[in-house]
């Protein structure tokens, strides 16, 4: 059984290197981790070191981003601002991931009145749209970076739980659980040993699609004025304060619009291909027409 989980997880990562588009997807997320934690030492200039005398200079060599209202480097900021939306996209998503796992785990595991009220409670939460609830979450917490992460993570959690219960609705009456249960294995034994790993690719999966909805959720709040607080950078933020400026300066909006919309392209590319490689069917079928080609 190993040999062969072992062979469909070459068969699967050879499929995903064939795949252009999850190739280039995977190049700007490396890029951006890379940027992520270098970006303090890639920035040509400070990031609040104001300049009155080049207030809203277009790109040049000087500047490749341009200038804002305050003449600070736009390009430093967009640099350092990375690692805000890679910050907030690990701690909020691991925030869910944890608890929607656990939650879905013990929800699908012993079903019954445990499931009926945990379901009811993900559904209610999954009733509101998901900024407007992270708004209202950021808007009894406060406004801030740290509450932003935790407000992004609960309005996530009703997916993964949501995923991880159908999942475990799936492999609980399968014969290898219902072996475990045979010899004594504990619950807790069970679900971590047998059922977890079996339902880890549809996790997978909605955690590269999630990390691209979390960065574009803080883009929201901060646009909004409740996530990064000035004068720490954020694409949000910035797109915010370049609000006036669209017709005067097009750059200030620009830049980090354009950060946003590759670092959420370049997560969806990778999970559409996560999902295609690590679905058996999927895989089956790309073989067959590679095949046929």
């Amino acid at each position: 059984m190993s040999g062969s989980s072992d062979s469909t997880s070459r068969r699967a990562l050879v499929a995903l290197g064939r795949d252009p588009l999850a190739v280039t997807g995977g190049v700007v997320l490396v890029v951006l981790v890379v940027v992520g934690l270098t970006g303090s030492w890639l920035a040509p200039a400070g990031i609040n070191e104001v300049d009155v005398d080049r207030m809203l200079q277009p790109p040049s060599w000087a500047h490749p981003f341009g200038t804002d209202e305050l003449g600070r480097d736009v390009l430093s900021r967009v640099l350092v601002a990375a690692r805000v939306s890679l910050q907030v996209g690990a701690v909020s998503v691991g925030i869910a991931l944890l608890a929607g796992v656990t939650l879905g785990l013990f929800a699908g595991y012993y079903q019954g009145w445990l499931d009926n009220v945990l379901m009811r409670c993900m559904d209610v939460l999954f009733a509101f749209p998901v900024l407007l609830l992270a708004v209202a979450i950021v808007a009894v917490l406060g406004p801030g970076l740290s509450t932003a992460m935790v407000a992004i993570g609960v309005v996530y959690t009703p997916i993964f739980a949501r995923v991880t219960r159908a999942g475990v609705l799936s492999v609980r009456e399968q014969v290898f659980v219902r072996a475990a249960v045979a010899t004594g294995a504990s619950d807790l034994r069970i679900m971590r040993r047998h059922v977890l790993p079996n339902i880890a690719a549809p996790l997978i999966v909605q955690t590269s699609l999630s990390l691209a909805f979390a960065i574009l959720s803080e883009a929201a709040l901060s646009f909004l004025g409740l996530g990064v607080q000035p004068p720490e950078p954020a694409w949000g933020r910035m797109l915010y304060d370049g609000r006036g400026f669209v017709t005067d300066a097009w750059w200030l909006g620009f830049f980090p619009g354009a950060a946003i919309f590759l670092t959420v392209l370049a997560f969806n590319l990778v999970g559409d291909a996560l999902r295609d490689v690590l679905d058996p069917r999927q895989l089956t079928v790309s073989e067959a027409r590679r095949n046929a080609g």
